[in-house]
């Protein structure tokens, strides 16, 4: 053990009972509030983030292929369902991939070095996970005393229902057979507000070439997602029945919904389907540009996130600086004896910095463990909850990851350790026969 660190213990082990004993511990006690406050601020974010994506993503597919003249419209121009890209069709060349095929992909993407703008060449994370068909069809609710508009999103026998089948509260998923049933999924807020129970039958109500059709439908599943703008709009059937109102053939279909296995690719695979699976007649665009309002309000969570993490440090590092200060004055006899016996002034600060880093070390360690303990209560009980019609979700949903708690913590370290090197600077002020006067 070195002079300077034995020095620094011996310091540290016997400011107990004094009245630096006490700075320490509130200054202790800021660290680790500071530091739990950052692992579960971004703990909240990254599990709010990740939580919503999921759900639009698993409801409405990553990447959008559809007629070129329909944009973001509910109602539907018609496209064939056997295209050179969907599994199983006839392909126009024996050398194309069908879209789930496709792995990681190569692309171009711009950095920045010392101002510079340069581009290299990467991958994706992964590839293209699955693909499926889907049908819209506006219409209206009617039950007996209730009247209410409605998107049904008709689905076939390529639907995932990985994702669905966990938000069904009652019921069983939509069946899909040989020929086609009248049966239907509908939200748990749509179901309330028009007094509809599982099993109930009802009318919905269409227009198609200036006629007025008319289906009855059983309630075969109740869901509930959370996201308010899918629940209160959309209903699931099976796509035939949509067909057959639009007198469409089997062949026909509103577009495709295709799926990625990394979220943090849906760029690149939005311009690389758009550019090389994408015919004259179609269209296709990522969710972020079709819904860009919700992704917006995800992305401002980071600024919070940021803020938040900026303040907490800032805390971190006033609390130290007075605390060192404060034990520099209490500690200015010893500093002048030290520098008598001939001990240079860097070593008399290292004794100083050694002991502030123990006080960060303490807090830090105490931080952790209220942080990630407050998270793991969190995922398991789930104690803090929310209005989901706000906020998407009815629980807080935390997602713990250790490289980030690992760059807060020496982040933490390493900037509160440099800025207290100008506080301890104070340390070459001290003359060593005033010093030991010093009372």
């Amino acid at each position: 053990m070195n002079f300077e660190r034995f020095i620094a213990l011996r310091v540290a082990s016997n400011n107990r009972s004094s009245f630096s004993g006490k700075i320490i511990r509130i200054a202790i006690a800021a660290i680790a509030v500071s530091m739990a406050v950052m692992i579960i601020a971004t703990a909240l974010v990254t599990g709010f983030k990740n939580e919503i994506s999921e759900k639009i993503f698993g409801f409405w597919g990553h990447i959008h292929i559809r007629h070129y003249k329909v944009e973001n419209s509910i109602e539907s121009i018609p496209i064939l369902k056997a295209q050179n890209f969907y599994p199983g069709s006839p392909k126009a060349d024996p050398a194309d991939t069908y879209i789930t095929d496709v792995g990681r992909v190569e692309y171009m993407k711009q950095g920045k070095f010392l101002g510079f703008d340069y581009e290299y060449k990467t991958k994706t994370k992964a590839g293209i996970r699955h693909i499926q068909s889907y049908a819209n069809k506006a219409g209206i609710i009617k039950t007996k005393d209730q009247l209410e508009g409605i998107v049904l999103k008709g689905i076939g026998d390529d639907f995932n229902w990985d994702f669905l089948s966990k938000f069904i509260v009652e019921g069983e998923r939509l069946p899909y057979g040989e020929t086609s049933s009248r049966n239907i999924m509908i939200s748990e807020s749509t179901s309330k507000r028009l007094n509809v129970k599982l099993g109930d039958v009802f009318d919905i109500f269409f227009v198609e070439n200036g006629q007025e059709l008319v289906r009855r439908f059983k309630t075969c599943a109740i869901y509930k997602t959370g996201l308010e703008e899918y629940d209160q709009k959309f209903a699931v059937i099976d796509i035939r029945e949509i067909q057959k109102l639009n007198g469409w053939t089997e062949n026909e279909v509103s577009g495709f919904e295709v799926f990625i296995e990394d979220i943090r690719d849906l760029e690149v695979f939005g311009e690389y389907v758009y550019y090389n699976y994408i015919g004259p007649e179609l269209y296709s665009n990522t969710i972020k540009e079709i819904y860009p309002g919700i992704f917006s309000w995800l992305e401002l969570q980071n600024v919070n996130e940021r803020i938040i993490i900026i303040l907490m440090i800032i805390v971190s590092i006033i609390n130290m600086i007075t605390a060192l200060m404060i034990l520099i004055l209490e500690r200015t006899n010893m500093i002048g004896i030290l520098k008598a016996l001939g001990a240079k002034n860097w070593s008399v600060r290292k004794i100083f910095l050694y002991h502030a880093f123990y006080i960060i070390g303490m807090g830090i360690l105490i931080g952790n463990a209220i942080g990630i303990g407050f998270c793991l209560i969190q995922q398991q009980f789930g104690i803090i909850t929310l209005p989901q019609e706000a906020y998407y979700v009815s629980v807080a949903p935390v997602a713990l990851n250790l490289f980030t708690i690992f760059l807060l913590n020496l982040m933490t370290v390493v900037v509160t350790i440099l800025v207290l090197i100008i506080p301890s600077y104070l340390v070459t002020k001290v003359e060593p026969v005033k010093a030991i006067r010093f009372k």
